[in-house]
């Protein structure tokens, strides 16, 4: 609250909360994966990446700070939330000493990227921290169904928020500067312009595996098929982030489901590249889910994992905060594609991830703030339009006859 309070107050007279405003006013301009190639090809121009950075940057960041504002003042009052609050006002306030600076300025332009850099270090760790205020919120108060409603309909268009500014500030501006990941030296940015899907699955896979080995004692293996459908003959390769496949996981339920046996069926992954979608199915033999309970896996702050703790500013874990599937499907939909389940309650889940298959048509999906958006924050928590069955059978007896 008091970092909120003086960077208010370090800024000029009503500044950020008529920038804020001013700002919102405007949507924010979605790049497909083919502009985040060019705006980090060799031949790219830094001046164009400053001048649009400090135009689009501005409107993405004050769209969702109108977001933020509609959150039950309860929560707005917790430590965490005011922290990620204070984030959100420091970084818009950086990025507009910049609005009047010179694209020919190249000390300007050297400053700038220097201050992005500071940006996106300084969101790191938006998600465990929000989590960790809702948490407060839900400790302190009973947290109602209206209530819950509201903070479900505000997680996603606030994470996709993120997710789409950490993507402009890594690849149409960190890329510059002989900035090269020596890991992987062909990356631009964050982007694979060549990404080997199996590749990718089977490092993903490693990962997990050890860290089953490690907790579990043992893990179970992999059954990897491909179809390229496009090219018969030919690895499928695609235009993609690695960073956002590596949040889609199947194999701790698995792991669990079978413990009693010690006696753990493979994971089955199927990739199909067609004209128009990347689609990569995977199969676990984790026990299942029920039908009533699918939707609410998507729902944010539901987890079977124990809550966890933010105790640093790193590592903080995401596990048992219940945001580890809801973001992977965001980050599935964010280049316009999509992550579904279809789950055997008693054998297992497949769980489908859609990826489009061009880069010009991997477009940002992006929230837009409206004045309209109050509504989901105050309306009423109202009846179902549809009876609702009892869990218990009626004793009919108890009916007087007419």
């Amino acid at each position: 609250m008091r970092l909120l309070r003086a960077l208010l107050r370090g800024a000029s007279p009503g500044s950020i909360p008529q920038q804020v405003d001013f700002y919102s006013r405007f949507s924010p301009s979605p790049l497909s994966m083919k502009q985040f190639l060019d705006f980090g090809s060799e031949n790219a121009c830094e001046k164009t990446s400053f001048m649009f950075l400090r135009q689009e940057l501005p409107v993405r960041l004050a769209n969702i700070m109108k977001e933020i504002s509609l959150l039950p003042d309860n929560l707005l009052r917790t430590p965490s939330v005011q922290l990620v609050q204070s984030w959100y006002v420091q970084s818009l306030q950086e990025i507009l000493d910049f609005k009047d600076k010179s694209s020919e300025d190249s000390g300007a332009i050297h400053s700038f990227t220097d201050t992005v850099i500071k940006i996106r270090n300084r969101h790191n760790d938006v998600i465990p921290t929000l989590a960790q205020g809702v948490i407060e919120y839900k400790e302190a108060l009973a947290l109602i169904p209206v209530t819950s409603q509201n903070v479900q309909y505000f997680l996603r268009p606030f994470l996709m928020s993120r997710i789409s500014i950490r993507m402009s500030l890594i690849n149409t501006h960190y890329c510059f500067g002989g900035k090269i990941n020596p890991a992987h030296p062909k990356h631009i940015g964050s982007i694979d312009p060549s990404c080997m899907l199996l590749k990718l699955l089977e490092d993903g896979y490693e990962s997990a595996k050890r860290l089953c080995d490690l907790y579990y004692m043992s893990s179970q293996k992999l059954i990897l098929e491909e179809l390229n459908a496009k090219s018969t003959g030919q690895p499928m390769q695609v235009v993609y982030v690695p960073s956002h496949l590596y949040h889609m996981n199947a194999m701790r339920a698995t792991m669990e489901h079978n413990a009693d046996r010690c006696i753990y069926p493979p994971v089955h992954v199927h990739v199909t590249l067609g004209n128009e979608d990347l689609t990569v199915k995977m199969s676990d033999r984790g026990g299942g889910v029920p039908m009533r309970k699918i939707d609410r896996l998507f729902n944010y702050m539901y987890s079977t994992a124990p809550r966890p703790r933010v105790e640093t500013s790193r590592a903080t874990p995401l596990a048992g905060f219940g945001y580890g599937l809801p973001i992977s499907r965001l980050y599935a939909q964010y280049f316009q594609g999509d992550l579904k389940l279809y789950s055997l309650e008693g054998y297992g889940t497949d769980a489908v991830i859609y990826i489009k298959a061009l880069s010009t048509e991997s477009i940002e999906r992006l929230p837009v703030y409206n004045k309209a958006a109050w509504k989901h924050y105050k309306a009423n928590h109202e009846a179902d339009d549809w009876c609702v069955p009892s869990s218990e059978p009626k004793d009919m007896t108890t009916f007087r006859s007419i």
